[in-house]
């Protein structure tokens, strides 16, 4: 599995495309549909599926705009983010300071803690409430690499002061990453990647 970092929209969020066997796979598409979807089509892949760690508009804003190019693809949201959904304008408008373009978002499946297959790629949702209270990691097992949205980033961790964040949860959330093999490679939604092994020191100390 191939995996294309880009950090797109003013808020430098990463969106991940995958790619294996010339299917593609989307994670956190927050912004600059038109460059995402032209390089799916420079690389000639046949997108399948839109997956979100969790509902902020700086990692879903371009889902509605790819939906319709793609218009059966649902986006993969942890239902208690669907509340966040309908607050992307607003919210954008608040950090963003200025009105954004935003399509409205099409088909949505709800995902759960568990094994989740889209065509050929193969993963398991860990639910990590806390920065939200449905932010989800993206855990491919066979290849070790962990997407883990805003719950966990290279020295740092999620905010939880929103109004519906919620440190305890957070602090559980982490817990569960811990258990990963320390080799499992972490692309978190800002920043650069890392590990679980270089990241065990940080997140212990955050809450001692």
């Amino acid at each position: 599995m191939n995996i294309q970092t880009y950090p797109i929209g003013e808020m430098q969020s990463n969106c991940y495309l995958l790619e294996k066997d010339g299917k593609a796979l989307l994670i956190d598409p927050g912004d600059t549909a038109d460059f995402l979807l032209e390089k799916i089509q420079t690389m000639r892949l046949e997108l399948v599926g839109i997956v979100a760690t969790h509902g902020h508009f700086d990692h879903i804003m371009a889902v509605g705009e790819i939906q319709l190019s793609c218009p059966t693809l649902p986006l993969h949201i942890h239902e208690k983010d669907i509340f966040l959904l309908k607050r992307v304008i607003e919210t954008a408008r608040h950090f963003l300071k200025y009105d954004p373009v935003v399509i409205p978002i099409g088909l949505t499946t709800k995902i759960k803690s568990g094994k989740l297959v889209i065509q050929n790629f193969q993963l398991s949702v860990i639910e990590t409430p806390g920065h939200t209270p449905g932010s989800c990691c993206l855990y491919f097992e066979n290849e070790k690499v962990l997407f883990s949205g805003d719950t966990l980033f290279k020295s740092g961790i999620g905010r939880y002061d929103f109004s519906y964040s919620d440190k305890e949860k957070l602090e559980k959330s982490l817990e569960k990453l811990l258990k990963l093999p320390e080799e499992t490679i972490v692309y978190p939604g800002h920043g650069e990647e890392t590990s679980i092994r270089d990241e065990k020191n940080i997140i212990q100390m955050f809450f001692s």
